[in-house]
C-alpha cells in the first residue's frame, strides 16, 4: 500500500480547531487515555512532521476521539470538519482564493461542483488522491487516500471530519443544507472512501 499522507499544516488547523472547539483540557484528557503525546495538544508541535507523520497523528487522533466520546464523536467531528472548513480558506494560498471568489460569482446552482473541487485541492497532499464524480444528479467525491481511516478498522464508516468539510463547503457555496452519505469506507475494507452528495430529488 502506498504512504498515506496528510498535508501537515492542515493538521496543524486540525489541532488548533479541535482545542478551541473541546477545550485544552478536554484534549489532554483525549491524550492521556489513548496513551497519545501531550505534544499533540500544541499546534506548533506539527510544524516539523512532515505528511506521513502528519497522517499517522490525524488517524491516531481521530480513532482517540471515537473512544473518548463514544457515540459523541461523530457530533463533535463533524462540527470540527465544519469550523475547519473556513480556516483552511483563510490560510489558502492566493491561487486558491482567487478560485473560491470566483465560485461564489456564479449562480448558486452552478457553485456546488466547483466548491467540491476546490475542496479536494485544498485537502489532497498528493494531487489527484482526492477526486469528483457526476452521478446523474448526484455528486460523489472518493478519498482514495483518506487518512483518517489509517491503521483503522470499524464496521462503520468513520470520516466525519470530511463529511462535517464536505457540507460546510456546500453551505459556504450555496447556502444550503445537502444529505451526504459516506457510502463506502477503507476503515470497512474498501479500496476507497466515497461521499455521496444528494442532489437530485
Amino acid at each position: 500500500m502506498d504512504e498515506i499522507n496528510f498535508p501537515a499544516r492542515i493538521m496543524r488547523r486540525f489541532i488548533e480547531t479541535l482545542s478551541s472547539d473541546i477545550g485544552l483540557e478536554a484534549l489532554l484528557a483525549v491524550l492521556l487515555k489513548a496513551d497519545l503525546p501531550d505534544e499533540w495538544a500544541s499546534p506548533a508541535y506539527f510544524t516539523a512532521l512532515d505528511d506521513a507523520r502528519a497522517a499517522q497523528a490525524y488517524s491516531r487522533l481521530q480513532a482517540a476521539l471515537r473512544v473518548y466520546y463514544g457515540r459523541g464523536a461523530r457530533g463533535v467531528l463533524l462540527r470540527i470538519g465544519s469550523k475547519l472548513w473556513h480556516y483552511l480558506l483563510d490560510d489558502a494560498a492566493f491561487g486558491v482564493k482567487a478560485q473560491a471568489t470566483f465560485i461564489r460569482g456564479l449562480p448558486k446552482s452552478l457553485r456546488r461542483k466547483p466548491s467540491l473541487e476546490l475542496l479536494a485541492r485544498i485537502l489532497s497532499a498528493v494531487p489527484g488522491n482526492i477526486t469528483l464524480h457526476t452521478l446523474d444528479l448526484d455528486l460523489l467525491i472518493v478519498d482514495q487516500a483518506s487518512p483518517t481511516t489509517a491503521d483503522q478498522s470499524d464496521v462503520a464508516p468513520i470520516c466525519f471530519v470530511t463529511l462535517g468539510l464536505i457540507r460546510e463547503c456546500l453551505y459556504w457555496a450555496d447556502g444550503q443544507e445537502h444529505d451526504i452519505e459516506e457510502r463506502a469506507c477503507r476503515a470497512m475494507g474498501a479500496r476507497q472512501c466515497e461521499f455521496k452528495i444528494i442532489i437530485g430529488g
